[in-house]
């Protein structure tokens, strides 16, 4: 292209010039001179804008290799993504050395991309990447002081559920080939419990634990797989994925047999062994549930909740946002008592819809079958609402029975980008007595459609960007946009029973109301007690709710402020939109520049939106 255009460039050159009858000058017509400079324009263009795409292309290749690399260190992340290769069977190397050398891989990265690639020529998404890589490193930087600080057994994510559930839901069979690197892996357990065990030891003796009602629920994990015996949950999976095999009964059986024995001989050793050192730590753990009594504690919750909020707001800062809200939100609610007639105090209707019996599924059966009714309505007019749609299939599933009693009570795992693995919206229906029917919608709206599946989807198939854009984010974002979801319900037309809608303001007052438990645990230093006392003063939530959140929040300082503080940045940026756009604004294109660029820091997505209002001035 580019030679094309310089050679008509000097062609015209050529023919522009003439002589007069006297051979004495020569001529140059002013209509060629203008053809002329706009050729020479259009073949400097054609240059830029193959520098541009060249340098596209190497920045595209760049953002790979990185991956790559960081792929390398971590064979859960392949799994996770469908890529199956070489390291197939190892769960992967989870000493301080991996995480070092993972950060040595970002550091230099980042130098690489700043020494290669100026940022002022590069394009809209290029240019976003460059400073999200950016602000990905600033804040790894951040955390590295607190490496120790992490709790490796705990309830919520702790490893002794958290590889079984890996191997259950991650692993996949599809040839004989992946079934020998399961066994594998069964086999590995017996490695990596033993070493993550000493360093939870290690930082035992530092002062770092959990606090001490955390210990039972991880003994009760190890004895939920340890007392099941030859039937425990990763056994019987294998079985099933074996089962399904195309290959004789006989190389079946040695398959499972193989399995058995590495459970025997590696495995269940290493749990035998962790239970013993987690009875050890119960017997001097601590009965304070704060961040604020660790090593440093003060400047980790700090670092932890600036992380989470994509702020530098202090934690009495996010307590009084979170007290505004709730008083906000105990006004709707009164509102909603005057709807239905309920004449009482908001205390007693809280009382009233967390005990009586019609609010509250008789089977798991049924309410799964309502989950799938609320999917049956909002999706076909999702196109209504969204530009762009998630292309991955979303399946709903129970909690698994090994690990239902300690998990939260939803959750969401994204789809693997490969198509091999759905969209899975995760529901724990261990007591139904805690799953109000009234937080149904919003729930599934949440951790499906329009909430994380959609997000999620879309983002996992996001070609164009880099990996780390594809399957990486910000929880103020992620967490942010899956509470807005619930309100958008609503906008949508949804929730047309006032139960439902008191449930979807319920749901919003639970996630104010983690501003100010979190911030209370944390850096108010509240008792456990004192944080559920408050979440069942203040929210319509059963005392399940309320002890399973503040346990789940004690063990992840931080991380629960993260979606009322999202949801607020969602929502300020689409009224300003509104406002400043009027009939030019569409939810549809809104929705889109939110999702169509994958997460950001909320700076980062203020930036995106002011930039689209001062466009559609233009």
């Amino acid at each position: 292209m580019i030679r094309l255009a310089l050679l008509a460039t000097t062609s015209l050159t050529l023919a522009a010039c003439t002589t007069t009858g006297d051979d004495s000058e020569v001529v140059t017509s002013a209509a060629a001179e203008t053809a002329l400079e706009s050729l020479e324009e259009a073949a400097e263009d054609a240059v830029e804008a193959e520098m541009a795409e060249a340098q596209s292309a190497a920045m595209a290749e760049f953002f790979e290799t990185y991956d790559n690399a960081q792929l390398a260190l971590s064979p859960q992340g392949k799994a996770y993504r469908g890529i199956i290769d070489d390291d197939y069977g190892s769960l992967g190397d989870y000493s301080q050395a991996n995480t070092d050398a993972s950060r040595a891989i970002q550091r230099e990265a980042a130098a690489q991309m700043q020494q290669r690639f100026d940022f002022d020529t590069l394009n809209e998404q290029d240019a976003i990447s460059y400073r999200l890589f950016l602000v990905n490193l600033e804040e790894m930087e951040k955390m590295v002081p607190f490496d120790d600080h992490g709790f490796i057994f705990n309830q919520m994510f702790g490893l002794q559920s958290g590889l079984p559930a890996f191997l259950i839901n991650i692993h996949r069979v599809s040839e004989p080939a992946h079934a020998e690197a399961y066994i594998s892996r069964i086999a590995d357990i017996g490695r990596v419990l033993p070493e993550r065990t000493a360093e939870s030891a290690r930082r035992a003796e530092m002062g770092i634990m959990p606090p001490d009602w955390v210990y039972p629920r991880v003994i009760n994990d190890i004895d939920n797989i340890l007392d099941a015996g030859m039937d425990n949950a990763v056994l019987e999976d294998f079985r099933a994925k074996v089962g399904r095999l195309d290959i004789d009964d006989a190389a079946k059986a040695d398959l499972i047999a193989r399995a058995d024995a590495a459970w025997l001989d590696e495995a269940a050793p290493a749990y035998a062994a962790l239970k013993v050192e987690m009875e050890r730590q119960q017997a001097m753990a601590p009965t304070e549930d704060g961040a604020w009594r660790l090593p440093n504690g003060a400047a980790y919750y700090q670092a932890m909740l600036s992380q989470y909020t994509n702020s530098d707001m202090t934690p009495d800062e996010v307590h009084q946002i979170g007290l505004d809200n709730v008083a906000r939100i105990h006004a709707a609610m009164r509102d909603i008592m005057a709807q239905v007639g309920f004449e009482g105090t908001l205390a007693e209707f809280f009382e009233y819809t967390r005990t009586d019996p019609q609010f509250f599924a008789k089977s798991r059966e049924e309410y799964l079958a309502k989950v799938d009714a609320v999917y049956d309505k909002i999706n076909p007019v999702l196109p209504q609402w969204f530009g762009i749609l998630p292309k991955d299939p979303l399946v709903v599933k129970p909690v698994e029975a090994f690990r239902e009693k300690s998990a939260g009570k939803a959750f969401y795992q994204s789809p693997a980008p490969d198509g091999s693995r759905p969209g899975t919206y995760y529901v724990n229906l261990y007591d139904l007595n805690s799953m109000s029917l009234n937080e149904l919608e919003a729930l599934a709206y949440h951790e499906g459609n329009p909430g994380h599946h959609l997000q999620r989807s879309i983002q996992t198939g996001l070609d164009g960007l880099p990996p780390f854009r594809r399957f990486g984010g910000w929880t103020a974002y992620t967490e942010g946009w899956g509470l807005y979801s619930e309100e958008l319900g609503k906008d949508m037309g949804f929730y047309t029973d006032p139960y439902s809608d008191f449930g979807r303001l319920g749901m919003e007052l639970w996630r104010a109301a983690r501003l100010v438990v979190d911030t209370g645990l944390h850096h108010k230093r509240w008792s456990r007690e004192e944080a559920i006392d408050y979440l069942l003063t203040n929210t319509p939530n059963p005392e399940g709710d309320a002890v399973k959140a503040i346990e789940r929040y004690a063990v992840i300082p931080g991380q629960a402020t993260a979606y009322m503080i999202g949801k607020l940045k969602i929502m300020e940026l689409r009224e300003k939109a509104k406002e400043e756009m009027g009939d030019q604004f569409s939810y549809a294109d809104f929705h889109d520049l939110i999702l169509a660029a994958g997460p950001r820091p909320l700076q980062m997505l203020e930036e995106d939106v002011d930039a689209w209002i001062a466009s559609s001035k233009q």
